[in-house]
Formats: structure tokens, sequence, C-alpha cells
């Protein structure tokens, strides 16, 4: 086709930003070339959906179509770029009322084998306010595992929704959907990894402190889901990580070798111990989580007897940096943070809890939409 000459001059019809807003649509998305073949509507009609929905972002991040099984697979600039979406997709719909339908037309099948209070809400609500239509399927609703296959489940619903979240006991069943399945899957939590839990942590550090790199994360508890996601995570933010478990209740050793391999390339520090106040030790961020998860009720008078000592109170915050905080992914029970600390200025929980809903919209825009920040990425 020739190059039109007509067409690239009636760019002039725009106004200025209108005319920078097309000229950085085409060339970001590589059509810059198409710019002189398009009509002067179609061009309106870029700069229109542009100014509502938002700029490309400046990130060489491309997430659509992925899977988010756990938070190893992602690199520090697609963590970041989670982040910059949640924080976006918090302030326009949140703080500026706007209504953005990024999920309109589509559909979410949500798998869940175990209870839930904010997995659950965050979901449902999130995906609603973007327009979707969330499904909640639990094992007493479909056939999965008894009648009928996690395979034969993975491709049917891959055949009527968009996208799958799946909260299951074991993480492997997670990796059985990614093969038959041709649509997102989204780990609401497994056995192993909890990446939607620990997006949100980082996004209330993030909304606290203005920046993650640099600030020291101190783990006192189990050695368990929670743990592995920060692991697999905290030093490609930039952020050091002190964990103190029980004797037997350490992290698996995998996650563990890992973990110090990412300290090592990223620049950061990393501690292993069974001392918590050696953990706290200079800590900007307390953290923990229950130490008896669903499905080790049988542990409990087992685990209880452990885990004497690991309760953070503020004998604790004594020992950890000025401008502490504590996080905890709740449900909490007394015998893991005392009441002191819970209730404290310095609690977070219940913003940390609100912000699973941001973070669970950011990764399913981020999977299923185009749509890029649209506000200031902000300093990580």
């Amino acid at each position: 086709m020739l190059f039109n000459l007509r067409n690239f001059f009636s760019v002039s019809i725009l106004s200025k930003s209108s005319k920078h807003l097309v000229r950085h649509f085409w060339y970001t998305t590589g059509n810059w070339w198409k710019l002189s073949l398009i009509s002067r509507d179609d061009r309106k009609t870029i700069v229109e959906n542009n100014c509502r929905y938002g700029q490309p972002a400046l990130m060489n991040v491309h997430l659509k179509g992925r899977d988010l099984l756990t938070l190893q697979n992602y690199t520090a600039d697609e963590l970041k770029y989670l982040l910059w979406m949640a924080s976006d997709l918090k302030q326009r719909i949140k703080h500026n009322g706007e209504y953005l339908p990024l999920m309109q037309g589509k559909s979410l099948a949500m798998i869940f084998e175990k209870r839930s209070t904010r997995t659950r809400l965050s979901t449902e609500t999130g995906f609603a306010l973007l327009g979707g239509h969330p499904c909640f399927l639990t094992t007493q609703d479909i056939h999965l595992g008894t009648n009928e296959s996690l395979t034969d489940t993975a491709r049917v619903l891959s055949s009527m929704t968009n996208a799958i979240l799946a909260r299951v006991y074991k993480h492997a069943d997670l990796d059985l959907m990614t093969k038959e399945a041709t649509i997102p899957i989204i780990n609401g939590l497994s056995d192993s990894h909890h990446p939607l839990q620990i997006l949100a942590d980082y996004l209330t550090l993030q909304e606290h402190y203005g920046g993650l790199k640099g600030l020291t994360v101190t783990w006192i508890g189990d050695g368990n889901n929670v743990l592995n996601s920060i692991m697999m995570s905290a030093a490609k933010l930039g952020m050091h990580l002190r964990i103190a478990t029980p004797k037997g209740f350490e992290p698996d050793c995998r996650m563990t070798k890992k973990a110090e391999q990412y300290s090592k390339e990223y620049g950061t520090k990393l501690l292993l111990t069974r001392d918590p106040l050696e953990a706290a030790s200079g800590a900007n961020v307390l953290a923990t989580d229950t130490w008896i998860s669903m499905g080790q009720e049988e542990e409990k008078k087992e685990r209880l007897k452990a885990f004497q000592g690991y309760q953070i109170t503020m004998q604790t915050a004594k020992y950890a940096a000025s401008n502490w905080t504590f996080l905890h992914c709740l449900p909490r029970k007394p015998e893991e943070v005392d009441d002191e600390i819970f209730y404290s200025p310095q609690s977070l929980v219940f913003q940390e809890a609100e912000n699973r809903k941001w973070t669970i919209m950011a990764v399913m825009v981020s999977l299923l939409t185009d749509y890029s920040p649209q506000l200031q990425k902000p300093t990580f």
C-alpha cells in the first residue's frame, strides 16, 4: 500500500496532546508505520481509549496470557509492574471514583477446595467491580476429583471462562491445570505458595514506606507457603530477609537454596535462625502467619509446643527498627501475636487485607487485557 500523505497530515486536526497519545500508542506498540493509514475517526478512538484506560506503560513487560502459580516465575520488573498496576487501579477506582469495565464480557472460574474470607471476597468483588462475572465453585458444586478428572475439568472450564483461580491443597494440581488448560491459571493458595497474599503485602509496604528497596523483613513462625512466596520474591525487590523458625519447621531446603541464590544475585542479605529476637534485630517489618494451617489440625498440640517463644510481642518489637510495622495475612490467633501488637498503630493488617483486592485485580487485568497503568510509576 502506498504511503498516504493525506492521512498522515490529517493528524494535525487533533490537539497537541492527542497527537502525542496517538504517536505514543503506535510507536510503543510497534505499529508506527500504520500511523498514516488510519482514518481520522480511528485516531480519535485511539486517543479516547488511551485517555480513558491509560497510556501504554513505559516498561517492557507483557503478562497477558501468563499463569501465576509462584512468584519464582516472575522477574523483578514483572513484580514491580503488578504492584504498579495495583496502585493504578486503586487510585483510579477507589480514590478517583472511575469506572473501568476492563473485565466486561469475561468470566472467571473460582475453584475453592479450602474455605476463605479474603481470597474469595477480594476476587469476587474485584472481578465484578471490573465488569466481569466470577463463578464460585467448591468441591460440592462441581465434579472435581470425584466424578471428573482434573484434566477434564480444566479443559471444560477453558471453553467457558477466561481464567481459573484455584485455591487447592496440593500445588501439583495447579501444575496439572496449567498443562491442560488453555487459559491463565492463578494460584489462590496451595500447600507450597501463596503469591496473591505476598503481592498484597508488598503493596501495603510500598504505600507505607514509599518504597521497598532496602527494607528488612523479618519472618517469625512456620516455614510455610506464605514464607515461600516471600523467599521467592523479596530479594528481587531489594529487600533483606531474616527468618526465625523452630527446629523441624524450617522452610523447604529447595526454597532456601533458591532464596540464597536470589540474595546473592540482587545484593541483599538473608538470615535463617532459630532465635526470634535475633531475627527481629533491625527489622522494618515483623511478619508472621498461622502456626496451624488448614489440614494440619491433628498436629495442633505438637505445633503449639514447638512454637513456644515465637509469639510476636512488644518485647520482640524492641529489637526492631524504630519505624517497624507488623503484617499478618489473617486469620490470626493470639498465640501468634498479642493484642498489643496486632491492634497497635504499627499494625498494617487491615490495610494489608484490603490490598488483597487491588492486587488480585491487578493480576487479572495484567493476564487478561492489554490495559497499562496510567499513573506515574512509583518508586520501588
